[in-house]
């Protein structure tokens, strides 16, 4: 059985249970982070245990994420910031 994911449209608290928000809405698309196991609306989300694992960007959209292969064209940050020429990390 799937379980519901409940926002509060006031402070934007996610829960699973309605009961324990002001004004619950309940999401049609709910994210469970890998990393914080918090339920988030938003496929973007970075938390802190995920900030300290990002290693790579992608210079097309933008998106960060701890492994290239999850990057449609990544650029490793720690060379980016020394400003080293990018290269295509494969």
């Amino acid at each position: 059985m799937d379980k519901k994911i409940h926002t509060c449209k006031t402070c934007g608290k996610v829960t699973e249970s309605a009961g324990h928000l002001c004004d619950p809405v309940e999401l049609s698309e709910a994210y469970v982070c890998e990393h914080c196991g918090n339920a988030t609306s938003d496929p973007r989300h970075i938390c802190k245990p995920k900030l300290q694992k990002i290693n790579f960007v992608c210079v097309a959209c933008g998106r960060v994420a701890d492994l290239p292969g999850k990057l449609c064209n990544p650029r490793d940050i720690e060379l980016m910031r020394k400003q080293e020429p990018p290269t295509r990390i494969t």
